[in-house]
């Protein structure tokens, strides 16, 4: 059936009553990736979306979670726009839950 990624929007194909021959089944994901995605509100994702979440487990590894400023490292947790800080979706990531405030790059999916 004809879906769209619920991550880019990008047409792709979603064979979820024949999960063998799913495109997605493909994709080798670290069981840290496949845990992480049992926690997000998405639904059909494409494999670049899934192979971009599986990359951030190996960043967590590289990137320690920051508790001060002086830890955060920009590009990687944050950019300026505007004179503001953005939080990327690997901040989110690393935070490991959504708190459902609507987040411009909320890597679990929610959209009030």
């Amino acid at each position: 059936m004809e879906e769209t990624c619920s991550r880019c929007q990008q047409a792709l194909e979603c064979r979820v009553d024949d999960i063998q021959n799913c495109d997605c089944n493909t994709i080798q994901l670290q069981d840290v990736t496949k845990t992480f995605l049992k926690k997000t509100s998405y639904k059909c994702l494409c494999n670049n979306c899934l192979q971009q979440l599986d990359y951030f487990a190996v960043l967590d590894q590289q990137y320690k979670h920051p508790t001060t400023p002086s830890e955060f490292v920009p590009h990687i947790h944050y950019y300026i726009e505007n004179g503001f800080w953005v939080f990327t979706e690997f901040f989110h990531y690393q935070k490991g839950k959504c708190c459902q405030n609507g987040c411009r790059h909320c890597v679990y999916g929610y959209k009030k």
